[in-house]
């Protein structure tokens, strides 16, 4: 009896002392900070290239979809302009994340960052303090000519001051940050240039450069972000930010003939599906956004998906309650 009182005393000060340790790791670790290169790019005042940065933000890049305030939510989610002022929220298991304020405001905007500098958080996912970004945006191998456009036409944004708290995070938030969260940078040499039109090429640069369609309907990891699904094959789960109390899991989009929600459609559906906009309240696909895109790009965004693995994998509900 006294030995094995002993082995419990002794467990547990091991125990405790790497409960403290481990303590003691996540809080020294959330100031860790990484390298990145700083790419070459300079913003430009070409009007074609600045129409193009305005495109790729309220069409296929969707960032009205996310660098909104509360106020501007309904604007936002019918893919009208809106002031990119940011706040909008990421409710997560480990906290909320809150979209930063991209108007060129140089108190709370990114009107004190460098151009190379706002490259490099959407091409290497690094702060320019040189924190890791949480990877919500697929701009890792945008093209440095669709990068030069996006950041033309940011750099033309009327100045908006309003503070956005990043970030606010949970014991376990910072478990994430210490441990799991790091920059995820471009596969392979990002192109030059992409020249627009409506083939299969094109549209997987959309689809995995620009729209993030993978993103969301291949499922993830919700604490880490990691895809752990089929590509394309949905059951990505999404609560509703217009709605409280709904649920969507993304449905499959490959062209399994006996799973695949889009498989039936032709072309002319497809094109015409993106034009209605949202059909369902409150889903979290930026359908607003997508309606802006042009038919040449919806067509090699459809034609590549025809291209991909198809996965047999149902999909039983996409709408749900929760409590």
């Amino acid at each position: 009896m006294e030995g094995l009182k002993r082995v419990l005393k002794w467990g547990g000060i091991i125990l405790g002392s790497l409960l403290l340790l481990f303590v003691i790791a996540v809080y020294a670790l959330q100031s860790k900070s990484f390298d990145a290169p700083y790419p070459k790019i300079t913003a430009s005042t070409d009007s074609a290239l600045i129409a193009r940065g305005k495109h790729l933000v309220y069409g296929p890049a969707h960032c009205n979809g996310c660098h909104f305030a509360k106020d501007d939510m309904a604007k936002a989610l019918n893919g009208e302009p809106v002031e990119l002022k940011g706040g909008f929220e990421f409710v997560l298991p480990f906290g909320v994340i809150r979209t930063p304020n991209l108007t060129s405001d140089n108190e709370t905007g990114i009107g004190g960052l460098r151009d190379a500098e706002i490259a490099r958080i959407l091409r290497y996912g690094v702060f320019p303090d040189g924190r890791a970004v949480f990877d919500f945006m697929p701009f890792h191998n945008l093209s440095d000519e669709d990068l030069t456009a996006v950041i033309s036409y940011l750099r033309t944004l009327s100045p908006v001051n309003q503070k956005v708290v990043r970030r606010e995070i949970n014991f376990l938030g910072k478990a994430v940050v210490a441990f799991l969260i790091k920059p995820v940078g471009p596969m392979g040499e990002p192109p030059s240039s992409v020249s627009p039109d409506s083939t299969s090429a094109y549209g997987k640069y959309l689809v995995h450069s620009i729209a993030n369609c993978v993103g969301c309907h291949t499922n993830r990891d919700m604490m880490t972000g990691a895809f752990i699904g089929e590509p394309f094959a949905g059951g990505f789960q999404m609560p509703s930010d217009a709605v409280p109390g709904l649920m969507f899991t993304t449905p499959n989009i490959t062209p399994d003939p006996e799973t695949g929600k889009i498989f039936p459609w032709t072309e002319e559906v497809f094109v015409h599906r993106f034009r209605q906009g949202v059909q369902i309240v409150g889903s979290p696909m930026p359908w607003g956004s997508f309606k802006n895109m042009t038919g040449l790009e919806l067509k090699a965004i459809y034609r590549y998906l025809r291209s991909v693995e198809p996965v047999h994998k149902k999909i039983d509900q996409v709408v749900q309650k929760i409590e």
